[in-house]
């Protein structure tokens, strides 16, 4: 299965080449978007995505202010039990300063987590499980590029978390705090050419005055075995905050477990107004194992197959003495009569 996120298949990973398992061969991250791949990172696979970026806001209108600071994303995602099943815990930390351009200017230094989450993905539905149906023609090129309706069938996870809020947190407009719901359902389509599409549907802070929808949508293309870029589009609503964020960006494969990757977040509205420049990392440490399949061709069951051959011969050879043996006895009591 390739892999954004996924997402991102923005990760080369995801995007490039493997689309038809959990665990690819090279690093499968969600970044540099903010989308979740509807896929895990593979079973005993732990892997660290972070990107420090730089931020300004401005509000035109009445009751104007500015705000400018710097924060790091952060996700660190683990493969657990089975190859559909991760755990994760990710989150932004951001540190900057508002200024009120009122009659009295002021400024407001702050600092705190803008969302902190623990959750697990689970992917209930493979549609590139069966791989064996779409090996590449060894004939056509053309074949292997030409578009699959079967590729319109996404692959789906379901997510379940729960945010951490602290009191006080200057990035809540209630004051929320403690801990609240989080669900996802996460949807991914391995289009051919290097194409990759996600899709997020997610509610946030559920039961808490901040209750908040989100989607997102990813797409992104690999055009070389290292490169890949995207382009990605995140709408928000609630009852305090609403807005469209895009971003663009790509990803460098340095190595099969660390990329590198850049992105530019932006709006079209003056309410405020928001841009972002980020630079990220994700790297994993692979410990993971394919299951071995023993199909009988095993130096293992060969050496089984001829140590139950050598005891059936042995006891061929023991019946066949015995036999024996009862016809000469036979034999010598007939010559006895």
């Amino acid at each position: 299965m390739t892999p954004f996120k996924s997402t991102l298949f923005f990760l080369l990973s995801l995007a490039t080449t493997q689309a038809f398992c959990q665990y690819t061969d090279v690093i499968n991250s969600n970044r540099p978007g903010v989308s979740r791949s509807a896929f895990s990172v593979g079973t005993n696979v732990a892997q660290l995505e972070i990107g420090p970026y730089i931020l300004k806001e401005e509000r035109t209108p009445t009751t104007a202010y500015e705000v400018s600071g710097f924060g790091i994303d952060f996700a660190a995602r683990y493969g657990l039990l089975l190859e559909e099943l991760e755990i994760n815990i990710e989150g932004t930390y951001q540190n900057d300063t508002k200024t009120y351009n009122s009659n009295i200017s002021s400024e407001e230094n702050r600092a705190n987590f803008r969302f902190l989450a623990i959750g697990a993905k689970y992917l209930v539905f493979d549609p590139y499980k069966n791989a064996e149906e779409d090996k590449p023609n060894l004939y056509s090129w053309k074949a292997n590029r030409q578009f699959k309706w079967k590729s319109l069938i996404p692959a789906v996870s379901i997510y379940l978390g729960a945010n951490y809020d602290t009191k006080p947190n200057p990035y809540t407009f209630s004051g929320i705090e403690g801990f609240s719901p989080k669900v996802m359902i996460a949807t991914q389509n391995n289009f051919s050419g290097g194409w990759v599409f996600v899709i997020n549907l997610i509610k946030d802070r559920i039961g808490t005055d901040q209750s908040d929808f989100q989607y997102i949508l990813t797409l992104t293309h690999s055009f070389s075995p290292k490169w890949v870029i995207f382009g990605e589009t995140q709408g928000i609503k609630s009852d305090f905050y609403a807005d469209n964020l895009f971003r663009f960006g790509g990803a460098y494969l340095m190595s099969k477990n660390f990329q590198l990757d850049t992105a530019v977040t932006f709006n079209t509205k003056d309410t405020p107004s928001v841009f972002s420049v980020n630079f990220g990392a994700s790297y994993r440490l692979d410990f993971h194992k394919d299951k071995e399949i023993d199909n009988g061709t095993s130096a293992e069951a060969e050496g089984e197959r001829r140590m139950n051959r050598k005891v059936k011969n042995k006891k061929k050879s023991n019946k066949d003495a015995i036999e024996k043996v009862n016809k000469q006895k036979k034999k010598d009591i007939d010559f006895d009569e």
